[in-house]
């Protein structure tokens, strides 16, 4: 393989709240145990926009930001096995400067990076972790990590002996279907053999997602007592998990009433519901998709990200999202956020070529 630059090209925040700009930066090497991985595909978030504009999550300045990695093997850390260079594998960042995936390198754990099969490409991988994680660590979290705004429906995950079918006759909703956690978790759900699976989105993605495994697909906008109505026709008055991978205050109000007494509601993001609407017997949790830390979360994403995703992934039990890829490599990047911001995307996932940078 041809020798490593010493510099590269990265999408930068500045300062706090400042517009991203391209800048040459080092190129980071691997550490014990992590990969550099050349960046081929990286996805955009709604984080990723809330970072800059809002200031959240990142301290240290310049920043870089980004999760979604798809890319090539290009140099081996100390005590890695079962990685060779050149390999085609993705992974989920983290927003320090060595790990995002805005730029033309990134470090990844070698234990949370999969393997990519032939029969996915590079911008199709950069759609999955995220999601997946999100939704893995908030279905399947065995032992949350010691913090009340975190946890798990601690359901036994389909990787584990007699996981895969485990829950077959069991009922299941997802509200917010076909945004990115939406569809991961559909298709998780089913390989756990839940039935009925259903889900909440725009009615043109309703055919899509049940290719995932939707059973049933309501339209979201449906007022919150019809949404109700329909949800306990279908599943006969009995819903015992339901995941809101849009948790915006009136979707979890709507999927906090809908799900049964002694059911489990997990949310993607902080728990808003008014607490005199709460019941005792509902049990409410907060995923926190991150797998590379804590450590709870690094035991069961080194899992899910072995070789059994890799396996899915080829038979196709595991779909990768569909994509719109982004012009002009990493300096396409701050438009396609504005996009999301800005709601101007549904059902796909935007993706971007920072080797393709100017």
């Amino acid at each position: 393989m041809p020798a490593l630059p010493d510099t590269q090209k990265a999408l930068v925040l500045p300062a706090k709240q400042a517009d991203f700009v391209v800048r040459a930066v080092p190129v980071p090497r691997p550490g014990p145990g992590q990969l550099l991985l050349k960046v081929h595909a990286v996805a955009l978030n709604p984080i990723d926009w809330k970072i800059q504009k809002f200031g959240w999550v990142v301290t240290e300045y310049p920043a870089i930001v980004g999760s979604d990695v798809a890319g090539t093997v290009e140099e081996l850390g100390e005590g890695v096995e079962g990685f060779q260079l050149g390999d085609r594998v993705f992974q989920q960042g983290h927003f320090t400067v060595r790990h995002a995936g805005f730029q033309q390198y990134a470090v990844a754990n070698a234990d949370t990076t999969a393997k990519i099969p032939d029969n996915v490409t590079f911008e199709e991988a950069s759609t999955i972790p995220v999601g997946l994680s999100t939704a893995a660590l908030g279905l399947y979290l065995e032992h949350p990590p010691p913090n009340p705004g975190i946890g798990s429906a601690g359901l036994t995950a389909p990787w584990e002996d007699g996981g895969r079918g485990k829950y077959a006759g069991r009922s299941f909703a997802v509200f917010g279907g076909a945004s990115s956690v939406g569809q991961a978790v559909i298709q998780l759900a089913s390989l756990s053999g839940f039935s009925p699976i259903v889900a909440t989105a725009s009615l043109h993605n309703a055919e899509f997602l049940r290719t995932l495994g939707a059973t049933h697909v309501l339209d979201r906008k449906l007022p919150s007592e019809q949404l109700k109505k329909e949800v306990e026709k279908i599943t006969k008055g009995s819903l015992d998990v339901i995941y809101d991978a849009v948790s915006l205050p009136d979707t979890q109000l709507a999927a906090y009433e809908v799900f049964s007494p002694g059911g489990i509601l997990v949310l993607a993001s902080y728990d808003v519901i008014p607490e005199e609407r709460k019941d005792s017997g509902k049990r409410v949790v907060r995923a926190w998709g991150q797998p590379n830390y804590p450590s709870e979360n690094r035991v069961v994403a080194a899992k899910l990200y072995g070789e059994q995703l890799t396996s899915w992934l080829k038979e196709g039990a595991i779909k990768p999202n569909r994509v719109e890829v982004l012009p002009n490599g990493l300096e396409g990047i701050p438009e396609g956020l504005e996009r999301l911001r800005d709601d101007r995307v549904s059902g796909v996932k935007l993706v971007a070529h920072p080797q393709e940078t100017a």
